[in-house]
């Protein structure tokens, strides 16, 4: 379980209408990047999605999240597929066939570029490795310009090394140009409903009609008595939440046992609870993203849902206070 906390007032419920806008903004030490006033994306014409590459982000560009970029096809890419093909009343069994090319679209490029700018550079700091350490940072930020572009692009740090193999990624300098997959979500729409499956560890949000929103692979309870099943609802909606770190959730800590008293940690990517926080009317749980987008869906959580930082971010704007939760086996 987890305990955010929040230095201001929680953002208000999503008002109503068909839609909310995504805003580009500028990057501060708090935001996740924005790039779309520096990149274009070329309208190439509708084309079936052949491979896992152009499946990922055509799935995307459907707000249908298959795990971090890599280009194949494994279980979260292929669960995603299933989402899609159940929503097209196709058959779901997350194969790339005839059927499911004919309909799974790619509109845009395959690729953008990425240059490299001085305040990205800025927002990289060391990692501090005790709980404490991090109580004291000023914010919880990107360690690397591998971490901070894979999460901008939804890609996987090890893809985005195959894909610039000349960059020196431990000293990377203003100006320099990256290959990045041309993902992009949807613009948010308010959701009606989010659906939370337990044994297929994904969520999902529809809107009012029963229209499948998004997807998203997330981890859950690693202990079975920590994950609620049943109706609920969110109680909070909070972006860049602060986290409130209690020992008695980390009795496997050290660390924690020796402290004795609970500990606030700052904002940022890497803070526990990520960049996002939809709180549930059941003291303690929530659905939060969190530091490492690659391990959602392999590993397991203290009770709460974590989706990666993108996932999370785009689930926050399709959500509002009073928004229900149905939790399936």
């Amino acid at each position: 379980m987890v305990k955010p906390i929040v230095t201001s007032n929680p953002p208000a419920a999503v008002p109503p209408g068909p839609s909310v806008k995504i805003e580009t903004v500028r990057i501060d030490p708090l935001q996740p990047v924005e790039r779309s006033d520096r990149e274009s994306v070329v309208d190439l014409g509708s084309r079936p999605a052949t491979n896992w590459l152009q499946a990922q982000l055509a799935l995307i560009s459907r707000g249908i999240s298959t795990g971090p970029i890599d280009g194949v096809g494994g279980a979260q890419t292929t669960e995603a597929l299933r989402a899609f093909q159940f929503d097209n009343r196709l058959e779901a069994n997350g194969r790339l066939d005839r059927e499911t090319t004919a309909v799974l679209l790619l509109k845009g490029p395959v690729w953008r570029e990425w240059t490299v700018t001085a305040a990205e550079l800025k927002r990289l700091r060391p990692m501090p490795t005790t709980w404490l350490g991090k109580s004291q940072a000023p914010a919880l930020e990107f360690e690397s310009m591998a971490e901070l572009v894979g999460e901008a692009t939804q890609t996987h740090p090890g893809y985005l090394r195959q894909l610039n193999p000349g960059v020196d990624w431990t000293a990377v300098p203003v100006g320099q140009r990256l290959k990045v997959p041309a993902a992009e979500f949807p613009p948010a729409q308010r959701a009606g409903l989010l659906r939370i499956s337990l044994g297929r560890r994904w969520i999902r949000a529809f809107d009012g009609s029963g229209k499948l929103l998004a997807h998203f692979p997330c981890s859950i309870a690693a202990r079975v008595e920590k994950r609620p099943v049943g109706a609920l609802s969110v109680a909070v909606v909070v972006k860049n939440p602060n986290y409130t770190f209690d020992p008695a959730t980390f009795p496997e800590s050290a660390e924690a046992r020796s402290l004795g008293r609970r500990l606030i940690l700052p904002p940022g990517p890497n803070n526990p609870v990520g960049v996002a926080w939809m709180g549930l009317d059941r003291p303690g749980y929530g659905i939060h993203g969190t530091p490492v987008p690659e391990q959602v869906g392999r590993t397991e959580s203290h009770g709460c849902f974590r989706l990666a930082n993108w996932n999370a971010d785009y689930l926050r704007q399709l959500s509002w206070v009073g928004l229900r939760v149905n939790i399936e086996p």
